[in-house]
């Protein structure tokens, strides 16, 4: 018999377990005790991604009484939960305010600038409520830096309007502010202080949530991929390489990592894109005052194609970029190697420090740049939650325990649009090769 395959957009090697290999934040938490499905199992719910999203969803249904089942590809934390850049900042949707406004109409713009500011404030608390190590730090939130002249103008247009939006008061920053609170980036025009959010190590916090699931008495198969799905008399049917799941409900939460045919709903709704990170060696108090980078907020650029970077607790050096679009040995090297370039370009002073770590991965778009939170088409009881634009630490928390509580029939919290069913990608086969294109215009309109 032929074991089911996988429909997936990048090559193998994305989704294989060596893909996590030079990742700091792997080397700072070991993988927790694993036990793979075997035989034939039954749960209320299975929830397919043991990362923020699937396990908060998890939690969410075993407090409320729920038998849950979680299985994953490889480790919980394994896929994007565990490499990212570790903010807990606002985000999740690549669509900017006019465009939501346009679209969804005013009220729904401000509903989800809402969402974004209590997402933040979801992942404070459940760090807090569940006593979890996570190495937090940046508490003074984050720094947008304008790599233009222009984009420093239309910060300085949206200044107030962002305050009002996040009942917040950012700061605007000139180049001179920016020396002198240790903010010095090469080219950077100005910039705009967040007071929300924080940095975290998103394995810790990950890990956490999955050791607080296996308290929860929910059961966590990791290696357990899930190989095909049905849905058949009652029972959605999971397949997995030593068993199979029957469950009466679903929730999908894979993002950047879903395969096309798991289920079939899913087809050409997500492009997955590869974000890459570079880690140096720790950097000494001399070496951070002679680039005068010496804050621990996290900050990012303005760019199309943004870059963004914290210190860390121990003194490295996190960087990390867009901009690869096939996964291959030749064009990780490469994608690091550029990744590393623009590091010292932004950050002269550094030409010289080595880089101790460096590794990618997969953040999910949908076609109109917004997250999904809802019903898979006419699925009987099946729900996805997917797409945080890079931004899946504090969303992707959040909107687990709403797709939970939409599944056990409870009202959620989340605006109206969110839950619109994304629309597939024309030529869905061929959308990742539309990423050349665009990444050329981005990296022209980002030089302008």
């Amino acid at each position: 018999m032929t074991e089911p395959r996988l429909r997936r957009i990048y090559e193998d090697a994305a989704y294989a377990a060596e893909s996590l290999s030079g990742c700091w934040w792997a080397e700072t938490c070991p993988d927790l005790p694993n036990t793979p499905l075997s035989g034939e199992q039954r749960a209320e719910f299975a929830v397919i991604g043991a990362g923020f999203t699937g396990l908060s969803a998890a939690l969410h249904l075993a407090r409320s009484g729920a038998d849950v089942a979680v299985l994953d590809l490889h480790r919980p934390g394994w896929g994007a939960s565990g490499r990212n850049g570790g903010f807990c900042c606002l985000g999740g949707a690549k669509a900017d305010g006019a465009t939501l406004a346009r679209r969804y109409g005013e009220d729904q713009r401000l509903a989800f600038r809402r969402t974004e500011r209590r997402a933040i404030e979801f992942v404070s608390d459940r760090i807090d409520e569940l006593g979890l190590d996570v190495d937090r730090q940046s508490p003074g939130g984050e720094i947008q830096l304008a790599h233009s002249r222009a984009a420093f103008r239309a910060m300085q247009a949206e200044q107030a309007q962002t305050g009002a939006d996040y009942g917040i008061s950012p700061q605007l920053l000139t180049p001179d502010d920016l020396r002198a609170q240790g903010l010095n980036a090469a080219g950077m025009q100005g910039g705009l202080a967040l007071p929300l959010g924080f940095g975290l190590n998103p394995r810790k916090y990950v890990l956490g949530l999955a050791r607080a699931a296996t308290q929860q008495s929910i059961r966590l198969h990791g290696e357990s991929p899930v190989l095909s799905h049905e849905y058949r008399d009652g029972w959605h049917v999971l397949v997995t390489p030593q068993g199979r799941l029957l469950a009466r409900n679903l929730i999908v939460a894979t993002n950047g990592y879903s395969a096309e045919n798991i289920p079939e709903w899913i087809a050409g709704r997500i492009l997955p894109v590869q974000s890459s990170i570079v880690v140096t060696r720790p950097l000494t108090e001399a070496e951070r005052q002679a680039q005068n980078w010496t804050t621990d907020s996290m900050a990012y650029d303005s760019r199309n194609l943004l870059h963004y970077f914290r210190l860390l607790p121990d003194g490295r050096m996190l960087f990390g970029m867009r901009g690869a679009v096939r996964w291959t040995a030749a064009s990780q090297a490469a994608i690091l190697d550029r990744t590393r370039r623009h590091f010292r370009a932004m950050f002269p002073k550094w030409r010289h420090v080595t880089f101790t770590h460096g590794w990618s991965g997969l953040v999910a778009m949908t076609r109109d740049l917004v997250p999904f939170v809802g019903q898979m088409g006419d699925l009987p009881r099946a729900h996805a939650a997917f797409a945080w634009h890079g931004n899946g630490v504090a969303m992707g928390s959040w909107c687990g325990e709403q797709v939970a509580r939409m599944a056990l029939g409870k009202t959620h919290e989340l605006p109206a649009f969110m839950s619109v069913q994304p629309r597939r990608f024309p030529l869905a086969g061929w959308r990742r090769a539309f990423l050349y294109p665009a990444y050329l215009a981005y990296g022209i309109k980002d030089r302008g």
